[in-house]
């Protein structure tokens, strides 16, 4: 038996969706340790806000550059690389007691693991391995994968965390983490012959899309999507600890937002395969802004807090799909994994920017006021720069071999 009839579409599906589950599920319990972390070591929250920004600007950094590798030698070499980074920063991490060490291990190390273990890796092999007609379901389906690890591993975190204190969860993640080992494995991809595929280098793909309007406007409402998605991960239990909510509250919220997400992602994945993609982001940020809204006029309680999250979680990461179904159909998915890292670069800017001005503004004014506003008007932003994207599909002569 070969490689490719053992690697089939939906064995590929499952091993990237379940590294997603553990990658990103992890990842997001990072919130959980604010308190906890600040507590004990005596930080302001700045302090560990600026730890976790960085994680998301690295991340947005490393990813064109995982992209392009994933690409050229396969999703599976990556990804192993990857995992290895992780483990080692959460490691890392649970032996940190200065700002400066927790930079380096949360921010510096796992930033760049994850890069190499998430969206724009995972995607572009499943776009790959799946035709058009199926691909924007496939990416709905690794999509709700990632959003299930959001809410199953938060339980699992908080749980860590009232057993083993901060540091010695922060081992056991560690552990968990390394499961996606042998998932990298499954992703390992024959490397493109000269003779075959698309007949376009990467600089020649990074000059095309850099060039396309419509490519410039995609990325500026994933930026969006990034500083709103990351400041409610990261503020949000603290927000509700500070409305005299328990931390249970917290969690619970971020999970009920990992649940509704998984239905989301697959939801909008399916959408997207049926109606305009660039509508549908417009009319996905456009609910954000509302929902963000609404949440702020009303008194906050625990119900309005869960209704919050479930809506919230409905609308969280519907935009990857939609995002990545949409450069794929542009530009085609030979170099989806580059593309992909250079639209999701401007989605962790974004993150960075969301986690660290929370920190910032709340330092500052002791409340998140006005962060939530700020969150609201860039979800209109959003709104408006997707709807007016030139979506039509390129197309190219298709006379040499492709070159890296």
């Amino acid at each position: 038996m070969t490689q490719r009839n053992w690697r089939t579409p939906i064995l590929i599906l499952l091993a990237g969706g379940m590294a997603m589950t553990l990658a990103l599920g992890a990842r997001h319990t990072f919130g959980l340790y604010l308190t906890p972390m600040t507590t004990d070591l005596g930080w302001a929250r700045q302090t560990f806000a600026f730890a976790l920004a960085a994680q998301n600007l690295i991340y947005g950094l490393a990813q064109p550059f995982s992209g392009m590798l994933a690409d050229r030698f396969g999703a599976g070499r990556v990804m192993l690389g990857g995992t290895l980074l992780y483990v080692l920063g959460l490691v890392l991490m649970a032996d940190t007691s200065t700002g400066l060490e927790l930079t380096f291990s949360a921010g510096l190390l796992i930033g760049t693991g994850v890069s190499c273990v998430s969206f724009s890796i995972v995607f572009g092999a499943v776009a790959r391995a799946f035709p058009p007609e199926k691909r924007s379901v496939a990416l709905g389906v690794a999509g709700a994968a990632g959003s299930f690890g959001q809410f199953v591993m938060l339980p699992y975190g908080q749980m860590l965390i009232s057993a083993l204190g901060w540091q010695q969860s922060l081992l056991v993640l560690a552990a968990t983490v390394a499961l996606i080992v042998p998932l990298s494995l499954i992703l390992y991809e024959p490397r493109p012959s000269a003779g075959t595929g698309m007949q376009q280098s990467i600089p020649e793909a990074l000059r095309e899309a850099l060039g396309h309007r419509g490519f410039l406007l995609l990325c500026a409402g994933y930026w969006v999507c990034g500083f709103q998605l990351m400041f409610i991960s990261v503020h949000f239990p603290a927000f509700l600890i500070d409305r005299g909510m328990t931390p249970e509250v917290g969690m619970t919220a971020l999970a009920l937002i990992g649940l509704f997400n998984i239905l989301g992602s697959y939801a909008w994945g399916w959408l997207g395969g049926r109606y305009s993609k660039k509508r549908l982001l417009s009319l996905l940020y456009f609910m954000r802004a509302l929902n963000i809204a609404a949440f702020i006029a009303v008194p906050i309680t625990a119900g309005s807090v869960y209704l919050f999250a479930a809506i919230i979680g409905f609308l969280w990461l519907g935009t990857v799909p939609l995002t990545s179904g949409l450069i794929a159909h542009i530009f085609g998915v030979r170099y989806l994994s580059t593309l992909g890292g250079i639209s999701f670069l401007s989605h962790q800017v974004g993150s960075f920017f969301g986690v660290a001005l929370g920190g910032f503004l709340f330092d500052q004014t002791g409340s998140y006021n006005i962060m939530w506003i700020v969150a609201i008007m860039a979800g209109l932003f959003a709104a408006a720069v997707n709807w007016p994207i030139d979506d039509r599909q390129l197309t190219r002569a298709a006379t040499r071999p492709a070159t890296v």
